[in-house]
């Protein structure tokens, strides 16, 4: 029968009439089993709780030792070794590595759970918490990602999008097969950027997902996008919004239209489904895109720590340079924090020389200066 005791004990799956085999094992598998109910418990994504045992089982692997035998000098080594070698982690994934740690460490000391009386009962010691502020990586900047992430300037963006038209336009005029491939990676390039998508979001849009907006009829059945698979907080799940339609961009409801309607339907009969299917009818996947476009980075000889996200970091520079407000630009993307939105605006020199120039006219006079209070 199954092992009996309260304040959440349920967890242990212990069979007290059972002798296990490998106990050692057997005991660390429960602890990870319960953990894993325990995240499920607060609403976690299943995918977020399934990559925070992975790392719990990578962290146990790597120390050659059950958590009861745990120490701070287990997790240090384990940093080190992640940040040494030819790939070294970033700062932020280590980070993120030690606030897992952390939490498996709290459930298995919470005595709510017992897990500290059954190991002191079973092996003689018991689990302790290995993170502390003197050996775990600090938050002390508001953006820890790569330094060379950065929008696209005007001119690499108006030489990737000619490099992609260019692109079906010569299987066109060679007479081989993939002119429809070629034209569906462009018009994908091109919705990311004309609306700040992630690479998920662009990847799982359906035809539904094409939506009117009424105070904007010129676009159409084109005028927003219903994001519906946007990247939540803390493995909260999907958030969704709406993306509109702007003016500076009045250029994609041209090329959505040949798609869904000329292009598309030689892909599918289904009238519904994925935006962007494949020959075979599935969806594209976000390795294809990554693919495509590091295809054409390189064919143009761009920078190579460009990927298909600076295609939504230049929609939020350009969003700001072209006067939007940081709110408007916040809901546009989808970012939970305004810090977080200006993390991604990276004004160009061009937007910088009329602020400066404006400023200067404001100051000494000119023929755009502008009153004064």
């Amino acid at each position: 029968m199954a092992k009996e005791s309260g304040g959440g004990a349920s967890a242990l799956r212990l069979i007290g009439n059972v002798r296990a085999l490998d106990e050692g094992r057997f005991v660390f598998d429960a602890m990870v089993a319960g953990w894993g109910d325990q995240q499920a418990s607060r609403g976690l994504a299943e995918s977020t709780v399934w990559s925070r045992v992975l790392v719990i089982r990578r962290f146990g692997e790597f120390a050659g030792r059950y958590p009861w035998e745990w120490s701070p000098g287990d997790l240090e080594d384990f940093t080190v070794h992640a940040i040494s070698g030819p790939r070294p982690a970033a700062k932020s994934t280590i980070r993120g590595y030690h606030a897992i740690i952390r939490l498996f460490c709290d459930y298995l000391t919470d005595a709510r759970y017992e897990w500290m009386p059954e190991c002191e009962q079973r092996f003689g010691s018991i689990p302790q918490q290995v993170c502390h502020e003197w050996n775990t990586v600090a938050h002390l900047a508001d953006y820890e990602g790569r330094p060379t992430r950065r929008a696209l300037t005007y001119d690499e963006l108006e030489q990737f999008f000619s490099a992609t038209d260019a692109r079906v336009e010569a299987i066109v005029q060679q007479g081989r097969k993939g002119a429809l491939a070629a034209l569906r990676d462009a018009q994908i390039f091109k919705t990311i950027y004309a609306y700040g998508l992630r690479r998920a979001e662009a990847a799982g849009l359906d035809i539904a997902d094409l939506r009117r907006n009424g105070q904007a009829p010129r676009f159409g059945r084109f005028g927003a996008v219903e994001v519906r698979w946007g990247k939540g907080s803390h493995g909260s799940g999907p958030r969704r919004r709406t993306v509109l339609t702007l003016p500076e961009f009045d250029w994609v409801v041209e090329g959505l239209a040949q798609w869904v309607d000329l292009a598309r339907p030689r892909f599918t009969d289904t009238p519904g489904g994925p935006l962007w299917p494949t020959e075979r009818g599935s969806r594209v996947s976000l390795r294809y895109i990554d693919q495509r476009f590091a295809a054409i980075r390189e064919e143009l000889g761009l920078p190579s720590e460009l990927s298909v996200h600076a295609l939504r970091h230049t929609y939020v520079t350009n969003l700001i340079e072209w006067g939007y407000t940081e709110k408007f630009v916040q809901d546009q993307v989808g970012h939970a924090y305004a810090s977080t939105t200006a993390i991604y605006t990276s004004v160009g020199d061009d937007f910088k020389n009329r602020m400066i120039t404006r400023a200067l006219a404001r100051i000494y006079g000119g023929p755009d200066a502008e009153p004064r209070p």
